[in-house]
């Protein structure tokens, strides 16, 4: 059976041009027709002679994800339900943003962590995605939309530090010259805050923004709401993300507010006395809520009330607008094809 050429990496390319007899060099040409020129037919590869082009249609084919449906939200956001190869499914979502043209991408099929108040951790844990799967998705769609996409974030479905190594195999796709030529300082990997995953994180040359789902002050409740917290506790946690701050780009703590939650005063006091001294920024951001979880958005007076205490202090303070609600495209609303889509 011919092995997808998509599923190479750069230096894998050249081993095998070179186990050919060709120069290694023409891995270069082949990564840019398929990454750079998003090409699937060999026999449009006019700068890679035709005894190469015919070697390699022999041995291998070039196949992606395919799109299975398109979904427009009212603030002109898109959700895109992704076909993979071995008939799993995923999410990805287009928020565009002025100049800013991002896509938020999954890293797993599914999410082994069970959040309480996501939809992703209903459908449970398939596998892992491999690199190409998730640059693919940012492929696919450029592709489809005819728009350059500028930004990525890696918080779709799944969680990223836990399939780490394939995300870092995805960004050298991405911010590759020869690739799709985004920038590590305009992507960002958001994680529920695993601490083996930041320590990696931080002894890496990637100079990828860091973005925490911190979400509840209380330890107790967020072991409650979020199980992984009871092997990550938060006193290494904000350790750790003061590193990262330090070392390499300010981190963002993503707050998301749910009604009856964490949503009084109290609840911020307490965040703003866990982050002091952490050169920080804080993402206020609304409950999205999904039809299959008990949990609810609070009054706009209640998040304006949170948002306006948060912004005393010296952090960093913005309120997330969110997008893609009415189609289920927003923050912890993805779910496959498993519910609604």
């Amino acid at each position: 059976m011919a092995k997808n050429l998509k599923s190479y990496s750069l230096t894998s390319m050249k081993n095998i041009m070179v186990d050919f007899g060709f120069e290694p060099y023409r891995a270069d040409q082949l990564f840019q027709w398929i990454w750079q020129k998003s090409t699937e037919d060999f026999s449009v590869m006019t700068n890679i002679s035709k005894e190469l082009r015919k070697l390699l249609s022999e041995k291998f084919i070039i196949s992606g994800l395919k799109k299975e449906k398109e979904t427009c939200a009212r603030d002109d956001s898109k959700k895109f339900l992704l076909t993979l190869e071995d008939d799993n499914h995923i999410e990805a979502v287009f928020i565009p943003e002025a100049k800013r043209k991002t896509v938020c991408v999954s890293t797993q099929v599914g999410c082994p962590l069970g959040c309480t108040f996501c939809a992703t951790s209903l459908i449970g844990f398939e596998r892992n995605l491999k690199a190409y799967e998730i640059a693919d998705q940012i492929l696919l769609i450029q592709d489809n939309l005819k728009n350059k996409i500028t930004n990525v974030v890696f918080m779709g479905m799944g969680e990223p530090l836990l399939n780490i190594r394939e995300v870092e195999g995805a960004i050298e796709i991405l911010c590759s010259p020869i690739g799709l030529g985004i920038s590590q300082r305009h992507m960002t990997i958001s994680t529920v805050g695993l601490i083996e995953g930041i320590e990696h994180l931080l002894h890496t040359p990637l100079k990828v923004k860091l973005a925490v789902s911190l979400n509840f002050s209380d330890e107790e409740l967020r072991k409650e709401m979020m199980p992984v917290a009871k092997k990550n506790p938060l006193r290494e946690l904000l350790k750790l993300a003061r590193e990262y701050s330090l070392k390499k780009n300010m981190v963002t703590f993503e707050y998301v507010i749910i009604e009856n939650v964490n949503d009084r005063i109290v609840d911020a006091q307490r965040l703003l006395k866990l982050l002091k001294g952490i050169r920080a920024k804080i993402n206020v951001i609304p409950y999205n809520p999904h039809p299959l979880l008990p949990y609810r958005q609070p009054a706009r007076e209640k998040i304006e009330k949170i948002y306006q205490y948060l912004l005393t202090s010296h952090h960093t303070i913005t309120l997330r607008k969110s997008r893609g609600q009415d189609i289920l495209a927003g923050c912890g609303q993805l779910a496959g094809n498993k519910f609604l889509t």
